[in-house]
């Protein structure tokens, strides 16, 4: 399973091997023909490299840790479950 998988993420994926208009917008883009290559419009970002675009999606697409409303209080030097996770 990919990243976009498991974020269940809508991406339009181009084939640079068959498509040559898809070939020629990404030299044009990013200056050179070099895949994976990602382009948020969204969040007006584009980059190379699969480990940095794995953080990024995941960063801004994966799931969101909530934020806990329990008052992180410590009595007697002990620490309290919240703040430990």
């Amino acid at each position: 399973m990919t990243m976009i998988d498991e974020l269940t993420i809508d991406v339009e994926m181009k084939n640079i091997s068959t498509d040559d208009s898809a070939r020629a917008a990404l030299i044009e883009k990013g200056g050179k023909q070099q895949v994976p290559y990602l382009v948020d419009t969204e969040k007006e970002v584009a980059m190379y490299e699969s480990d940095d675009i794995m953080d990024f999606l995941e960063l801004n697409y994966g799931p969101q840790e909530e934020v806990s409303d329990k008052p992180r209080i410590h009595v007697g030097g002990s620490t309290c479950v919240a703040c430990e996770g």
